[in-house]
């Protein structure tokens, strides 16, 4: 279902554009992150443990940059996964106002056992679309994150 909105043409377009595209982001997460739930761990959490295990440690800040979170909710996320043993931080030793996020041992382990689901998770939901169709969604929504996305196209007629 589509946007109810009794605008023009481009309005409607674009209304239904971002309804779609919330719903399909909602319904991929929500299949993509069962195996996540289901061990105990937050989707915020599983970003986290991503993060830290492909880039290393980072700053609260960093981490909330990259997944397009609040510093506070991170933060929070953070304490939740240090009492659990997944992280520990570390204060810079150049930089005393630094303190970096890093892996611990179990959060290394926790991130590896469930790693492989979640490639075979993307691999079997990305699957209805042809190899040029994702590379096509994933230029065509590159362009619309970074907000690039011209409006020349005439869809008002």
């Amino acid at each position: 279902m589509g946007t109810h909105h009794r605008g023009t043409n481009r309005e409607r377009l674009a209304l239904d554009l971002v309804i779609k595209l919330n719903r399909a982001a909602d319904s991929l997460e929500a299949r993509m992150m069962r195996h996540v739930r289901s061990s105990g761990l937050t989707v915020s959490q599983f970003g986290v443990l991503d993060a830290l295990y492909h880039l290393g440690p980072l700053c609260l800040g960093q981490i909330a940059k990259k997944h397009l979170r609040t510093p506070n909710n991170i933060t929070s996320v953070v304490d939740t996964m240090e009492k659990s043993g997944l992280v520990e931080r570390k204060r810079s030793t150049e930089d005393r106002r630094l303190v970096r996020v890093s892996l611990t041992d179990r959060g290394r382990e926790e991130f590896e056992k469930l790693w492989p689901e979640h490639v075979g998770a993307a691999l079997r939901e990305t699957a209805v679309l042809s190899a040029q169709e994702q590379a096509e969604l994933c230029s065509l929504l590159k362009k619309l994150g970074l907000g690039s996305c011209s409006a020349s196209a005439d869809v008002d007629s």
